[in-house]
């Protein structure tokens, strides 16, 4: 069996695009996955499937399913438990001993970036705010709290013109757990 994680952006926040776990669970299960499980109303499911799928079409499969299924468009990121698992490897704002897992956020990028938006947001300094860039992954460090700093969805889809949709450090380390790695 092939594990996958799907990051849903932006349902049941603030009364707007209404899912309920329920229903999600059972959308996955008529497009014949299995071993799906939830974790929070966001939208972070987990799910098997016997074939190997390329993750950004699996993404775009889900995205129209949910659009035809529910009525409205939600993007929709999908990882392998591994890939999860090398991006928590690679962080370099978690892997100082006095990391602060509070202070910590993963933007998932649907696609790595192209060379010249990574070099344009290299040169962005929002201090004390920190961003570090690595594949298709935006490791996060918000010296205060996440909603008021300025390294959103919106900034690094604006920047990179990439789909992106964040979790804070502890949701990344409980998909992983949920995952049995």
């Amino acid at each position: 069996m092939n594990q996958y994680i799907a990051i849903l952006r932006g349902i049941n926040v603030g009364g707007n695009r209404k899912i309920k776990m329920a229903d999600m669970k059972e959308l996955f299960a008529d497009l014949r996955f299995t071993e799906i499980s939830t974790y929070i109303q966001s939208g972070n499911v987990l799910f098997s499937s016997a074939k190997a799928e390329d993750t950004v079409a699996l993404g775009d499969k889900l995205e129209q399913a949910i659009a035809k299924s529910f009525g409205f468009n939600v993007p929709v990121i999908v990882r392998t438990v591994e890939e999860l698992e090398q991006a928590v490897a690679t962080n370099p704002f978690y892997s100082s001993p006095d990391a602060d897992i509070e202070r910590l956020h993963l933007t998932f990028l649907k696609t790595a970036p192209a060379p010249a938006q990574l070099d344009a947001i290299n040169q962005i300094n929002h201090s004390p705010d920190k961003f570090n860039i690595i594949g298709n992954h935006a490791f996060v460090y918000c010296s205060g709290r996440y909603s008021e700093s300025k390294l959103t969805n919106a900034f690094f889809e604006k920047k990179l013109k990439v789909p992106a949709t964040t979790r804070n450090w502890k949701t990344v380390l409980k998909l992983i757990e949920l995952a049995g790695h």
